[in-house]
């Protein structure tokens, strides 16, 4: 039976005594049917979007970054952007927008130095450990059996003082040779490497190094590797200079002095001076009561020596210097040259394991592989063993004095090794990296008006070539700069005289020649070359040349003063001074200051100089004459003329600084 008022979807009638407008009992109950599917599903599905979004984010903010920012990392002196990001696990444009709100416009292969790269590391809570490209490429060492007693090595002295207080000597007197003949100007210029057998006591390495002030970098070198340090003090000269910076070498490297006093034959000896001298910088003799050792001794008589010997074993025996001998030799370059007929030879100090020709090695940042090893004595060798110096063949460049040498297992990884440090060495040698911010664009724009030298070095040895860079980089001053463009052990060559060329460079030769297309270059090329053996005169030289660039100071010097006495009106030339010359004399066109009452109150010229009615050119002390003032007219009697001339004076580099 059909419901009234409508099919299966009409609404059911008033519910009888319902209040009139009240909504039907059953219209809330939920319709069946296709038309409410079509109305009202519409929300679902962004509902179920929303939840897929929630599902979707909400792990990202919870979960924690897989590499976060570390506590600490290590980099060298520079750093490009990328690198610094890689070690930060951040993204280099993080890092490139903190660095503009800096004030530095920087792009991602860009390097920084470490001081910045340390103020952006802080922003992100990381520390910043400065290490060097040995640091960053560590070879394995072995390390020594625990429990196994090491063989003795010999001891490792090096014998230091100032410039000709007979350090060579006292070593030709042990070695019974003469090196001194073989050094320009009697000074040694290199780090010597010696091996002496004693009779009985045994083997002692001695390294000699120069007293020479520009060589304190080959000195605090010599000290790094030592045992015994072998003081030599002249007994008429006393301490000097360079006999307070080696004691502090010693003293920094913290090995035990042993001090001879040489030259104890000539007249002028007086040992106890020198005693009390060292007492002074904390060297106490034993005898009264210290702890170091003395010994005096002639090197040129040859006195003493063997009670010095004595004296270097007896205190090698309390150090008890021991080596491991089985394991990859490791030791220090002592120095580098290249030689005509061998190529790249450096002299190297095994410190620890064997040295077998035939091993591959990393020394500094260059690979090689030992093709032959020769002695002190030039006698071809086998195997080196720790403590002894040896010259080796089979670099495939020349390391520089003080650095590393190390065996490695493979030649690949003696490769892999040194072309990493090659890469990062290429860093480290962009140090100067120029950041122009607001605040130093003023500075480097004032630089331009620095005048600069350029010089290209090349040099027998690397070590002289260092000492000799070093010591031309201290003639700088405020108002001229001394540019070491290249400086590298070798021949000058070809490559030297284009690049001094392209730069109006000077090449500087310490103990090599130019080859001769390389001359022939720099003929061609109007460069010049100049050759020099001793230090001295190459320092002499460089500091005259500088000095030639600088400008003249300007001088005044007074040549006369003059009296005003009397005053004239003269028409056409205004008021002349009727004047007696006091002292020197007055030039025309000579400059004048006219002084009043002791105070300078005008400076011009002088245009017009009379004797009577002659003109004059000049008038000397005790006459009198009537002198003309440029464009100044307010003479007056009792005024006095000062004269003077402006004369250039050459500047000295030390009144630049």
């Amino acid at each position: 039976m059909g419901r009234p008022g409508g099919g299966p979807g009409g609404a059911r009638p008033p519910r009888p005594g319902a209040p009139p407008g009240e909504a039907p009992a059953q219209s809330d109950k939920r319709p069946s049917g296709k038309k409410f599917f079509k109305t009202k599903r519409k929300p679902y599905p962004s509902k179920d979007r929303h939840q897929e979004k929630s599902l979707q984010y909400k792990p990202k903010k919870s979960t924690p970054k897989a590499n976060p920012v570390p506590k600490s990392i290590d980099i060298m002196e520079v750093v490009t952007v990328s690198e610094l990001a890689r070690k930060m696990n951040l993204k280099a444009s993080d890092l490139i927008g903190k660095l503009m709100s800096m004030g530095m416009m920087v792009t991602i292969n860009q390097q920084i130095d470490a001081e910045t790269a340390q103020i952006l590391a802080a922003e992100y809570g990381c520390e910043v450990n400065i290490v060097s490209l040995y640091d960053e490429t560590i070879i394995a060492t072995e390390d020594d059996e625990a429990g196994d007693v090491q063989p003795s090595r010999p001891p490792i002295v090096t014998v230091m003082g100032h410039v000709d207080h007979g350090k060579t000597k006292l070593l030709d007197a042990i070695r019974t040779t003469d090196v001194v003949a073989g050094e320009f100007g009697g000074i040694t210029q290199h780090i010597g490497a010696y091996q002496v057998e004693l009779p009985q006591q045994g083997k002692v390495t001695f390294l000699d190094t120069p007293g020479h002030e520009a060589f304190t970098l080959m000195r605090a070198r010599g000290a790094q590797v030592t045992d015994i340090v072998i003081l030599v003090v002249a007994a008429d000269d006393g301490v000097m200079p360079q006999t307070r910076e080696a004691v502090d070498h010693a003293k920094a490297a913290g090995v035990p002095i042993i001090v001879a006093v040489n030259k104890i034959d000539l007249p002028a000896a007086n040992p106890d001076r020198v005693k009390q001298q060292l007492s002074d910088l904390g060297l106490m003799p034993e005898a009264w009561g210290g702890s170091t050792l003395y010994c005096e001794v002639s090197a040129l008589k040859n006195e003493g020596i063997p009670q010095l010997l004595e004296t270097v074993l007896l205190q090698s025996e309390v150090l008890e210097l021991r080596a491991n001998h089985d394991c990859n030799a490791e030791g220090k370059v002592v120095e580098s040259r290249i030689d005509p007929g061998r190529g790249t030879v450096s002299t190297v100090l095994i410190l620890r394991g064997t040295l077998r020709v035939g091993d591959s090695f990393v020394a500094g940042v260059y690979p090689g592989r030992v093709r032959a090893m020769f002695n002190d004595r030039g006698d071809k060798v086998d195997e080196a063993y720790p403590s002894m110096p040896v010259e080796i063949l089979g670099f495939t460049g020349i390391p520089n004095a003080g650095d590393p040498f190390q065996v490695t297992s493979t030649e690949r990884l003696a490769r892999q090794v040194g072309d990493k440090r090659q890469e990062l060495r290429k860093v480290e040698v962009a140090k100067n990296v120029k950041k122009i911010t607001l605040d130093n664009l003023y500075d480097s724009i004032q630089e331009g008006g620095v005048q600069e030298l350029r010089v290209i070095i090349k040099g027998d040895v690397h070590g002289s070539v260092e000492a000799l860079q070093s010591a031309l980089e201290k003639l700088s001053t405020s108002e001229i700069r001394l540019n070491v463009l290249h400086s590298a052990a070798g021949a000058i060559n070809e490559n030297d005289v284009m690049l001094a060329a392209a730069s109006e460079a000077i090449v500087i030769g310490f103990n090599v020649r130019p080859t001769a297309r390389a001359q022939e270059l720099a003929d061609q090329e109007k460069v010049e070359i100049r050759k020099y053996n001793i230090i001295y005169d190459v320092v002499n030289e460089i500091r005259s040349a500088m000095e030639g660039l600088l400008a003249p100071d300007l001088k005044e010097e007074t040549i006369g003063t003059v009296e005003v006495r009397e005053l004239f009106k003269v028409p056409k030339l205004g008021v002349i001074a009727g004047s007696y010359v006091t002292s020197g004399k007055i030039r025309r066109n000579a400059q004048v200051h006219v002084i009043r009452d002791g105070v300078r109150i005008y400076s011009g010229k002088v245009v017009s100089l009379r004797r009577f009615k002659d003109d004059a050119r000049e008038v000397d002390q005790g006459y009198e004459c009537g002198v003309g003032v440029e464009n100044f007219s307010d003479l007056k009697v009792g005024d006095i003329l000062e004269v003077y001339e402006v004369k250039e004076v050459a500047k000295k580099l030390h009144e630049a600084t």
